[in-house]
């Protein structure tokens, strides 16, 4: 009766296997690869931006960005004062600075006005928020 030895094709199957691992190319995992998608591209050389962008809160609620006018007495939400904030943020971060709000409140401002500006802030992703001292800024 003739029967096949066992142990020398298991020792060759092992040998193959062996060969095999030794041989392949580990295969490139995908995060690995370096890959440019479209959109802001943070530039070699920074651009001057204005340092900090000033917010000031008028006595009847009226806030003014820059000497422009962004909300109006009765306008709660702010929202063209938060696009403009988050236009402001995106250029800081492409331009790796921070971005930095002064806010000057006159003397009869509502509180809540000035924690409407504090949440368009907060929306626009600013955490760089400073109040003006009014008599710091007359003794100059």
């Amino acid at each position: 009766m003739v029967e096949m030895q066992m142990g020398p094709m298991i020792d060759m199957v092992f040998l193959l296997l062996v060969f095999f691992m030794v041989t392949a190319k580990p295969i490139k995992q995908e995060s690995d690869i370096s890959l440019g998608l479209p959109g802001t591209v943070a530039a070699e050389e920074s651009v001057e931006l204005p340092d900090e962008q000033r917010i000031r809160i008028e006595d009847d609620g009226r806030v003014v960005l820059n000497d422009s006018t962004l909300g109006e007495p009765g306008d709660s939400a702010l929202q063209s004062l938060i696009a403009t904030l988050k236009r402001f943020k995106e250029s800081a971060d492409a331009n790796k600075t921070e971005a930095l709000v002064t806010l000057d409140a006159a003397d009869g401002t509502d509180h809540q006005r000035i924690v409407d500006v504090l949440n368009a802030c907060a929306k626009a992703d600013i955490t760089g928020v400073t109040f003006s001292d009014r008599s710091s800024e007359e003794e100059m």
